[in-house]
């Protein structure tokens, strides 16, 4: 299989994910600027959300372009990701609707942590189909910044229930770590040209 195809389907879910997450912030009825006081929980949720989806796509972007053939279990291991993604507008939602209590932001990180670990198993179903030494493989590692990431959200999730603004800060700080796209991968593949030259 082509991996245009992947990644078209792939950009498509993720659109859609973002367009869903944004109908959840309605119109407020009235012009003065009291009217947005009550919108600012879910733009909160919104713009964190986004950021995150944007971390995703791109960092999806960069482990796309070094795939070199798609296989079925690549398939199967990226509609897992695909899936914990599209559950961000209902988790984000309630979120936002409950002004950030603890029950909505344990489960955003829950859902969080899900997706970190189906972008894991993507990868490792990836460098597997790819072989040992392949530009995935050395541009990744150990992927200790995705490790990384699954202790601040399990971090994240326990505070929640301390405090849910702290659980919020765990989520914040990975956000904060993978917000300048991954450069492993392109740093991999510019090398792998220069080699070739």
């Amino acid at each position: 299989m082509n991996k245009g195809r992947l990644e078209a389907f792939s950009d498509g879910v993720i659109a859609i994910i973002i367009t869903i997450m944004v109908l959840e912030i309605k119109v407020p009825e009235g012009e003065s600027l009291q009217t947005l006081k009550p919108l600012i929980p879910k733009f909160i949720s919104y713009v964190l959300s986004f950021v995150y989806v944007g971390i995703y796509w791109n960092n999806h972007h960069h482990l796309m372009h070094a795939v070199k053939k798609v296989s079925g279990p690549m398939l199967w291991a990226n509609l897992n990701l695909l899936f914990w993604l599209s559950l961000f507008p209902v988790t984000a939602g309630w979120m936002g609707e409950n002004h950030f209590a603890f029950w909505p932001v344990a489960a955003y990180g829950l859902v969080l942590f899900l997706a970190a670990i189906a972008y894991l198993i993507l990868v490792i179903v990836i460098k597997r189909s790819e072989g040992a030494h392949s530009l995935v493989v050395e541009a990744i590692g150990n992927d200790a910044k995705g490790k990384l990431s699954l202790i601040f959200y399990a971090l994240g999730i326990g505070l929640s229930f301390v405090n849910p603004w702290l659980g919020c800060s765990m989520y914040i700080i990975v956000a904060a770590i993978w917000f300048i796209p991954d450069k492993r991968i392109e740093r991999a593949i510019r090398q792998s040209l220069d080699a070739k030259d």
